[in-house]
């Protein structure tokens, strides 16, 4: 049986990718307020501007590809039992060839009803408007989890942790939860790994290798195969 390997992802694994972060000076909050576009309350308050706000981060999505971090989680997989947590909205993983892949904070790629957070529809790289409605005739809202809201792919993905041989962080902050609290559902004396360019603080043992994900992630799979194939 293959050892698991999980992975925690954030907004850094799909930065060479062209996708805009959130949290960086020339990110996303620098150009809009999140109280005006991330939560339930701004899409009451004016529905049009946060559904156009997640159309222009659709559109976004379909005009990058992939880069050499993704790519390189895929490589694991002849290897190792591969389960990603993500943070992240995009389905970067997926087009990389990731066979599973949770996403803890919904799918640009989907909307669901307002009525019914279980209705879920694949729109692909479609807008959303107004009058767009799901199959229960509600308004389609995007799929995502916002500010305030509760993250139903928490628990989980906390299972997954409990159950990690190796765990891998890359291109997180570490500092938005419930994501971040996933390590602590590691077992003491799992081998964890964390790739970023920034210092990031991690309360146990980690190996810590300080690039992108494009080089630094190439490093832990080099590393994780070895041990496979020995």
């Amino acid at each position: 049986m293959k050892k698991k390997v999980i992975i925690l992802t954030g907004a850094g694994i799909s930065a060479e990718s062209g996708i805009s972060t959130f949290r960086d000076s020339d990110g996303l909050w620098e150009q809009y307020r999140v109280e005006d576009v991330a939560t339930h309350e701004a899409y009451v308050r004016n529905p049009a501007l946060v559904l156009n706000f997640y159309n222009e981060r659709r559109h976004q999505l379909y005009e990058v590809e992939p880069n050499e971090g993704h790519r390189q989680l895929v490589r694991l997989e002849k290897y190792y039992d591969v389960h990603i947590i993500t943070q992240n909205i995009d389905n970067l993983h997926e087009r990389a060839g990731s066979t599973n892949v949770l996403h803890l904070h919904g799918e640009l790629g989907k909307a669901r009803s307002e009525r019914d957070d279980n209705l879920i529809i694949e729109i692909g790289d479609r807008d959303i408007k107004l009058g767009d409605k799901a199959p229960d005739g509600a308004q389609l809202r995007p799929h995502i989890v916002w500010f305030g809201e509760a993250v139903p792919n928490i628990e989980p993905a906390s299972h997954l942790c409990e159950k990690a041989d190796y765990f891998i962080v890359i291109g997180t902050s570490m500092n938005v939860y419930p994501a971040a609290g996933l390590i602590h559902y590691v077992p003491r004396g799992v081998p964890c790994y964390l790739v970023d360019p920034k210092a990031v603080p991690i309360s146990r043992p980690i190996k810590i290798v300080q690039e992108k994900a494009g080089t630094g992630v190439k490093k832990v799979v080099d590393e994780l195969i070895a041990l496979a194939s020995k």
